[in-house]
């Protein structure tokens, strides 16, 4: 085996090559990348717009300026943040345990990050928020966004309050750009009649893939955006050399990139060590598995990762629950094996996409992922709204049900860090 072994390493005339094609001057993939780039300045200028997008007086500036009907609720979740109206992490184990909490000790270095999706209108942050503070519930400390940007950009201020709230409550968030398969860009793909024609993957072809670079950079410095959903090799080798280039990108890739076994893996880890800045850091902050995986591929999986260098950096993005419709046969809740997979599996996430299926079964209307690409104005002619809240607050009913899975295993979480105080 040792043989056989020696032949896999790789070449450092074939790395030169690499490198040689990048910094040839006439290389046009290359030059056309750094021309949408530079259209924004320097990575340092580029960096410093954001970093003023995001501040937090900015943004709350920008939604008093647009007279946004958010703006008080923004304000409202920072008085309850002040006065400690959510629940400390001691007291919700003492919910969960009772007195056994007292004596129990839980493993903090692999803390297990609560996420919820999608939360894609500001007033379901609100609705959640209050349900936790009468409840007793944890807020997620992961929260990814899949609606239109454009079209939160022109209501009332969504993305402006969003990104304030993040801030406020301490989580992360994700937002979807809309470059990507569904926004027309294969001229010959429609609805579901053509559906098949996805299969060769999601879709961001030919110019689309700077297209993405050129809306990313507009929200990022504009919003302060800074992790964004990826979908595309393309566009995840384009979001590497970004960073590369010392731009502050974070992104995710999404459970559509289909990574579904540990060479999978192994190969999108490859790509972030290749193109690593010279401290270490890549742009590739985590990944969601393909709902196919067992803990057997995660766990071959954590080695290499921690191999290269990005255990603390990379996290490993899993589905606990889906909608109820559309992308899964039901029931699937993957509850007990997270449980079991986090004791001894670092930096892993816990997403809930969907109510616990036995909830989604009896509602009026089930979660749908389909759904997550109806505009708002088509929503509300339908009469959707209140349906799709009920959806998200039965996702945030998941993810309380998570914590408690992990909470009586002795296993930590992270949840909105602002929010949920250590006591």
């Amino acid at each position: 085996m040792s043989e056989l072994r020696s032949r896999l390493k790789i070449s450092d005339d074939h790395v030169k090559q690499i490198n040689d094609f990048i910094l040839d001057p006439n290389n046009d993939v290359i030059n056309r990348f750094l021309e949408v780039v530079e259209r924004y300045g320097t990575p340092e200028e580029i960096n410093a717009k954001a970093r003023a997008a995001r501040d937090l007086d900015s943004l709350l500036d920008r939604l008093s300026e647009a007279d946004s009907s958010y703006l008080s609720d923004v304000k409202w979740l920072a008085e309850q943040r002040d006065k400690g109206a959510f629940i400390s992490i001691d007291a919700f184990r003492q919910k969960v345990l009772g007195d056994r909490a007292k004596g129990m000790t839980f493993d903090n270095e692999r803390a297990v990050t609560l996420e919820i999706s999608a939360l894609q209108f500001f007033p379901w942050l609100i609705a959640e928020a209050k349900q936790a503070i009468e409840n007793g519930e944890l807020m997620p400390g992961r929260f990814i966004r899949v609606r239109n940007m454009a079209e939160q950009v022109a209501d009332n201020g969504d993305v402006l309050a969003v990104a304030a709230a993040m801030q406020i409550v301490g989580a992360s968030y994700v937002e979807t750009m809309d470059t990507k398969g569904t926004d027309g860009s294969n001229i010959h793909l429609g609805g579901p009649e053509t559906i098949t024609g996805y299969f060769g993957g999601i879709g961001q072809p030919n110019e689309h893939a700077l297209t993405w670079v050129d809306e990313y950079l507009d929200y990022y410095t504009t919003y302060g955006i800074r992790q964004v959903l990826n979908i595309n090799p393309g566009t995840v080798l384009l979001g590497y050399l970004l960073h590369k280039l010392g731009i502050d990108i974070e992104f995710k890739i999404s459970v559509y990139m289909g990574n579904d076994n540990p060479y999978a893996a192994f190969w999108t880890l490859i790509g972030a060590k290749l193109f690593a800045r010279e401290d270490g850091t890549t742009s590739l902050i985590g990944f969601n598995w393909a709902n196919s995986v067992n803990n057997k591929t995660i766990e071959a999986s954590a080695p290499m990762r921690k191999a290269l260098g990005f255990e603390n950096m990379v996290r490993f993005e899993h589905h606990i629950t889906e909608t109820y419709k559309s992308i899964v046969i039901q029931p699937y809740d993957r509850t007990e094996e997270l449980v079991e997979l986090a004791g001894h599996v670092a930096n892993v996430s816990a997403k809930h996409e969907g109510a616990g299926p036995e909830i989604d079964a009896t509602r009026e209307h089930p979660s749908d992922i389909l759904e997550y690409f109806l505009p708002k104005e088509q929503i509300e002619e339908q009469g959707l709204m209140p349906y799709l809240e009920r959806n998200y607050l039965d996702k945030h009913d998941a993810v309380n049900r998570t914590a408690a899975a992990l909470t009586k295993a002795g296993l930590s979480f992270i949840a909105a860090g602002n929010l949920h105080k250590v006591n």
